[in-house]
């Protein structure tokens, strides 16, 4: 069964927010979305341009996500949590946020991309060239690194590919070296 297959009959063939039954496409769910069910969800053309280009939403048309908000798949909850908190100055859809629950590592999902943060707020994470690193990148080890409690070092050039980012802490990155997930600085690291 491929992924749309899959995806139509959990949406029952129509639009996982708002329930339009046209121009269904699948939808990845930033940031690293893997290709599954789970991280992803179907979605019409006027959602998805909606979600990838902000400031050209159509406020009416958001106001489906007071039932879909409600949905059990954490892919469709995150979507409608930035997308209520995109809007939330609307009013209305800070209300709806009030009342949506979201347990913890699908909270932590729904603001990985920072929606709903300003600028000063959000945590941005450079590697050595001070270029932006997101969630999911590629970069090379800049330096020899002895892995702590693993017995090994990492070597110069080593790639590190699909890094997460440590939400809190700028300057720390998390990714796959010979097998064991490790948190490197971003001064050591620089992006592919």
């Amino acid at each position: 069964m491929t992924l749309e297959s899959t995806l139509l009959a959990r949406a029952d063939s129509t639009c996982e927010l708002c329930g339009a039954g046209e121009a269904l496409a699948v939808y990845a769910v930033p940031p690293g979305g893997d290709g599954t069910a789970a991280q992803s969800a179907l979605l019409c053309d006027t959602c998805s341009f909606q979600i990838d280009n902000p400031g050209n939403e159509d406020i009416n048309h958001w106001r489906c996500l007071n039932d879909s908000m409600w949905s059990q798949e954490p892919a469709v909850q995150v979507l409608a949590w930035r997308m209520l908190t995109r809007l939330r100055a609307e009013g209305w859809p800070q209300d709806l946020l009030d009342m949506l629950y979201l347990d913890d590592e699908t909270l932590a999902w729904a603001q990985a991309t920072g929606e709903g943060q300003s600028e000063e707020e959000k945590v941005v994470h450079r590697d050595s060239n001070g270029a932006v690193l997101e969630a999911g990148d590629s970069v090379t080890l800049i330096k020899d690194l002895n892995v702590k409690g693993a017995n090994f070092t990492a070597k110069r050039g080593t790639p590190v590919r699909n890094i997460s980012l440590v939400q809190d802490n700028p300057e720390h990155i998390e990714g796959r070296v010979e097998g064991q997930r490790i948190v490197i600085l971003t001064q050591f690291v620089k992006k592919n």
